[in-house]
């Protein structure tokens, strides 16, 4: 799990001051400020875990990373990110 959070820090640009704006004609694909904030939250979240000892289930990760990898293309549509 924390292979998949360092692979997201490094991918998404989650802690850029624009990262939590929204686009300058308001027209989202998905909202990337939301989705940085979904992405955000869940971050801090198993970060905590994994600092308490607490391991993910395999279908935890699993969802993690399906959730992941739909931002990924939606961030890749809406232009924040290079395909």
């Amino acid at each position: 799990m924390q292979q998949i959070i360092d692979a997201v820090k490094a991918e998404f640009p989650i802690y850029q001051p624009d990262t939590f704006k929204c686009g300058p004609d308001n027209s989202c694909i998905g909202c990337p400020k939301k989705l940085m904030e979904l992405v955000d939250t869940d971050l801090s979240y198993w970060q905590y875990q994994i600092g308490r000892g607490i391991a993910p289930s395999f279908d935890e990760i699993y969802r993690f990373g399906k959730m992941c990898k739909n931002i990924r293309r939606a961030l890749v549509k809406s232009g924040r990110i290079p395909a």
